[in-house]
């Protein structure tokens, strides 16, 4: 539309291009899908609009109430305004984030080759790999950076959104999108693509958008019990059992917890802010009242505010 031979590097001009294309973009799905007997409605988003809580319920409430009308949303990262700070990175995460927050049970990832391979899918030897039940850090040795010269991500960014859908109890499905019945055949249960089961039951709304949608402020390391208790035994977190504290994080925001590798196994929302906790740190409940002159909270982390991510 603007004439251009090539796509633009700076950003006033990327978003100038972004401003200028949108509207041509939504005329376009909302003419395909009326023949269907459908709308297209367009939603620009960007990071700060999951990571916010009212946002993030707004966001989810418009696109339930666009479902009610028979309308289909289009979503996009809003680029005339995103900068690094607020990007998502690439449309894969974006839709990993959108499918956490409605709660839907399967994800579709649409690229140009038929799925995830056991080698170079370039490779006529490689083989495409059916079904991965169980998706963790050994499946990314997979990953091979292919990518369209219109994608903005490739297999490893995939596979980081299939890990994000997959943590919260949804299934994936990445598959080839130039075959234009390949969403029929996925539907109808077809062996096309590869299918990425869910590691466990669907996690609640709120759950998600603690472990998979706000970006931490501060690490908690904890000690071998504090691990055990949080991760595996169903637990909140008491100040005794962390540590190491590192960032700049107030109450109630985000944080991060660590094993004592420093490997991430949760995420909560603190009853602490960092001064706080480094003085309470490593430091029974009783003890408390004497250190900061009251004991607001029993918890550094109540259960019902912590996710385990693994």
């Amino acid at each position: 539309m603007l004439g251009l031979t090539e796509r633009p590097k700076d950003l006033p001009h990327l978003q100038a291009a972004a401003a200028t294309g949108q509207a041509s973009l939504i005329r376009t799905y909302d003419e395909a899908l009326q023949k269907h007997g459908y709308h297209a409605a367009q939603m620009l988003l960007t990071a700060n609009d999951f990571r916010n809580r009212d946002r993030y319920l707004n966001v989810r409430n418009t696109l339930n109430t666009l479902f009610e009308y028979g309308v289909v949303p289009i979503i996009n990262e809003n680029d005339t305004v995103s900068v690094r700070e607020i990007k998502f990175g690439d449309n894969d995460q974006l839709a990993a984030m959108v499918s956490n927050l409605l709660e839907r049970p399967l994800l579709v990832i649409l690229s140009v080759i038929d799925g995830l391979f056991d080698g170079d899918p370039r490779d006529p030897a490689s083989k495409r790999i059916s079904k991965i039940d169980h998706c963790d850090d050994s499946m990314m040795k997979y990953a091979k950076e292919i990518k369209s010269s219109r994608g903005t991500g490739g297999m490893t960014s995939k596979l980081e959104s299939v890990r994000m859908a997959t943590g919260v109890g949804e299934c994936v499905v990445i598959a080839n999108g130039t075959d234009s019945n390949v969403l029929d055949k996925i539907l109808a249960g077809d062996d096309v693509g590869t299918l990425f089961t869910a590691n466990g039951p669907l996690i609640p709304a709120w759950k998600r958008w603690i472990g998979f949608t706000v970006k931490p402020n501060g690490t908690l390391r904890l000690d071998e019990g504090a691990t055990r208790a949080v991760q595996h035994q169903g637990k909140s977190l008491l100040p005794i059992g962390v540590t190491h504290v590192t960032g700049s994080f107030k109450r109630g925001e985000l944080v991060s917890l660590c094993n004592e590798s420093g490997n991430e196994f949760a995420r909560g929302l603190t009853n602490y802010d960092v001064s706080d906790m480094s003085q309470i740190a490593r430091r029974r409940t009783e003890e408390i009242d004497s250190i900061l002159g009251d004991v607001p909270y029993t918890e550094v982390i109540h259960r019902d505010n912590l996710c385990v991510l693994r």
